[in-house]
């Protein structure tokens, strides 16, 4: 009955209303900012050299961005491409590109919101996200706890089930080790962590997150320089298929298309009002809020251009067309196939990296909005960590359909009102850009220091920008 209703949510969500608000606001922000994300491609690396300064008051850039990929570099570009791939076929590879370069503009844009609109909590670390710029920057509470409410079922609950499933999958198809066993063994070492706070999940995803992704990243290197016969003919049949019939047999709203922008969102998160929460966390530097929307932009590019395709092309050498397998299976043969039976070990491990990450990621965005729910307090904070851990338990188990469409449904709810958010905050976020690339313009390292008009105006938090 419940599974019912989520399917049917979910189809009027992603059969036409996301697919267009996604795509339009992505291309609205690159219009808007100039094709910021192709213009200054370079920029985002050139702020990675001075990314690991910190103080007592938030996290380091790096940190920021590590933690944001931590998120976002989990279950969705292993199973997640596996999915869009066996559903949407090849061409819905080509959508995930697309929804990623323009969403590169919208994760600038609700970065820097991010980070323009933060404040200090009660124990003197910075804060902030979609429910703070919403709260603040339209003055509308109520959209701030619709928004707090979408994102603590979906972080809070079912994002970190999805990853369960993979990892308990993963291990069961390659050692033969129970689901309950492993789900309880990640439940475990995900309460040591989590109960350190986000300076700890942090730390841990400084560490993790390079490693994971640098070894996956050549990995798959290999096996494509390998091939490198057969990759022209697969980029080939990427682009055709993504405007054929075959696969896009609905028109417009094709599976390919559909497929492709879906797990393209869950994967790069662009939009969805996620990273925003970490980045406000940030010590940007430079000192200004477009710096840390540079950084969370370099995340998307990262994640969905680089990883994504690395297991598309992964998947699409797979000789045997991947039938008779779905989700992370079809990328464990895939990779078995290629490099022998260590292969599905690998990605089993690799996995266990890129899950576990995302869900101690997903407990710090979720912990982050307890204040507009009005539960950041002692009761607040135990009933997420429990609940947190029991969901972890239970995603183990479940059948991969069933977290895929809790997924799916929050992914949708938390998107339909960050993006409405992100559109009436337009004027806001271009004339904080434009701030910064005039003082890039005039040689001066940019300093976000608005005047007591800019300041009242905005209805920033005092003392935060001075």
């Amino acid at each position: 009955m419940i599974f019912d209703f989520v399917s049917t949510l979910n189809g009027y969500l992603w059969g036409s209303i996301l697919i267009y608000l996604l795509t339009g606001c992505g291309i609205w922000f690159t219009f808007r900012l100039k094709a910021i994300q192709f213009r200054h491609f370079f920029h985002m690396f050139s702020l990675l050299k001075s990314s690991r300064q910190s103080n007592n008051h938030g996290i380091s850039s790096f940190q920021a961005l590590c933690t944001s990929l931590a998120a976002r570099i989990g279950t969705g570009n292993l199973m997640g491409v596996a999915v869009a791939i066996s559903l949407g076929g090849a061409g819905a590879v080509f959508w995930m590109w697309l929804i990623a370069l323009v969403g590169m503009a919208t994760a600038f844009s609700e970065s820097l919101l991010g980070q323009l609109y933060k404040e200090k909590d009660r124990n003197g670390n910075f804060r902030g996200g979609p429910a703070y710029y919403m709260s603040k920057g339209l003055g509308s509470k109520p959209l701030a706890i619709t928004f707090s409410l979408c994102l603590f079922f979906g972080y809070g609950f079912v994002f970190s089930s999805v990853q369960a499933n993979s990892i308990t999958d993963a291990f069961a198809g390659s050692f033969g080790i129970e689901p309950l066993v492993t789900g309880i063994i990640i439940t475990i070492a995900t309460a040591w962590i989590i109960f350190g706070g986000l300076k700890n999940i942090a730390r841990f995803a400084e560490l993790a997150v390079p490693f994971m992704g640098i070894t996956y990243f050549c990995i798959c290197l290999i096996v494509i320089f390998i091939n490198y016969d057969k990759v022209p003919g697969i980029l080939i049949n990427i682009i055709e298929s993504a405007f054929g019939l075959q696969e896009a047999g609905g028109g417009l709203v094709g599976a390919a298309i559909v497929q492709g922008v879906k797990r393209g969102l869950y994967s790069n998160e662009a939009g969805m009002g996620s990273s925003p929460n970490v980045a406000a966390a940030a010590i940007p530097n430079p000192p200004h809020p477009a710096s840390q929307g540079y950084v969370q932009m370099l995340a998307v590019f990262f994640d969905t251009i680089v990883i994504c395709t690395c297991t598309a092309l992964l998947i699409l050498l797979f000789d045997d067309g991947g039938q008779g397998f779905e989700g992370i299976q079809l990328t464990q043969q895939a990779l078995a196939a290629q490099v022998g039976a260590w292969g599905s070990d690998f990605i089993s491990i690799a996995i266990l990296f890129f899950g576990f990450t995302s869900i101690v990621a997903n407990f710090a965005y979720a912990d982050n909005n307890l204040k507009y729910l009005n539960m950041d307090n002692m009761l607040g904070h135990w009933f997420l960590r429990l609940g947190f851990l029991a969901m972890l338990v239970f995603g183990s188990v479940a059948s991969l359909p069933q977290v895929i469409a809790l997924a799916d449904m929050s992914t949708g709810l938390m998107t339909i009102v960050n993006v409405t958010a992100l559109f009436l905050l337009s004027k806001v976020i271009v004339s904080v850009t434009k701030d910064y690339h005039q003082q890039m313009k005039n040689n001066t390292l940019p300093f976000y220091q608005p005047n007591k008009e800019e300041h009242s105006k905005l209805r920033l938090t005092k003392g935060i920008w001075q």
